[in-house]
């Protein structure tokens, strides 16, 4: 069976929205309600001026990239992060979580713990950790207060870490040469919409070559080969972005609606790539899993 990507799952959600909306509302003699337009942006999509011109109701955009070409492109249609990474108060697109107070509202996969959560999960898993390379794209940095409680989980598990950065898909083979160069023996792969999460099956193929443990943060990568993941649930936070759409479509204001973090996370451990790596997981981490690839 063909899984449904996280685009197509928040169109699905945003159309019964608009149903939703249309569903009893008619009176006798009355006009049929106008349908709602909704946009939807992506990263790779047509730019968000093109949906302003399109008179759009609400603006669905599914990364930081596409939240800022959207704000860009206007200040009066409400805008809905489906799934900034990044923080969005730093960047400037809302006054505060509690209080947006402009035309942008949603959700922020932005969890400070999340970083030495994975490395937590991953010590678990490899006992024997020592050095552990921290993949990423300088683009999508790790907030200040996430990088020190990565650093001060580091230093209490008595791990060394190794920031390893990409910007280009060319950047991958020199960066996982460095890591072997360096004896890493453990690998923490950071959220990245631009190289990573683009080529990830060539990610887990490099993992899978250089035989280093790593933990990712979306499912994608355990489901082709990857170790383990730990993230937030992102069918959950496509639900909840189709929530805001509904009470911005029903007359809510942007500004008053509080920007939400991640409350649900999902565990993924593929027991295939820890026998081939000859890792025993311990039942105690299998228990907590939600899910176990073991085909």
């Amino acid at each position: 069976m063909r899984r449904n990507s996280p685009r197509e799952f928040v169109r699905a959600a945003l159309a019964l929205v608009a149903i939703s909306l249309l569903c009893g509302c008619e009176m006798p003699g009355q006009r049929p309600p106008k349908v709602p337009r909704i946009g939807f942006l992506a990263v790779g999509s047509r730019e968000g001026r093109d949906l302003v011109g399109l008179s759009v109701d609400v603006i669905v955009a599914r990364s930081t990239r596409a939240v800022q070409a959207a704000k860009k492109a206007t200040n009066t249609i409400p805008i809905v992060m489906a799934a900034s990474g990044l923080d969005p108060v730093e960047l400037g697109l809302v006054a505060g979580l509690a209080r947006p107070g402009g035309n942008v509202t949603g959700l922020t996969l932005q969890n400070q713990e999340l970083y030495v959560k994975h490395l937590e999960l991953l010590h678990l898993a490899v006992p024997r950790l020592s050095r552990v390379g921290v993949l990423g794209n300088p683009s999508v940095r790790i907030p200040p207060k996430g990088l020190q409680a990565l650093e001060a989980g580091a230093k209490v598990l008595g791990v060394q870490l190794e920031h390893v950065q990409v910007r280009r898909a060319e950047d991958l083979e020199p960066a996982f040469a460095g890591m072997v160069r360096t004896s890493a023996d453990g690998l923490l792969v950071l959220g990245d919409p631009f190289v990573l999460e683009v080529d990830y099956q060539r990610v887990v193929s490099l993992v899978e070559k250089h035989r280093l443990p790593a933990i990712y943060w979306l499912h994608i990568y355990p489901e082709v080969g990857g170790l383990m993941s730990y993230g937030a649930d992102l069918f959950e936070i496509h639900r909840q972005s189709a929530s805001y759409v509904n009470r911005l479509l029903r007359g809510a204001r942007p500004a008053d609606l509080p920007v939400e973090e991640p409350t649900k996370f999902s565990l993924v451990i593929n027991l295939k790539t820890a026998k081939a790596l000859r890792l025993t997981i311990p039942p105690s981490l299998l228990a907590r899993a939600d899910r176990v690839i073991d085909p």
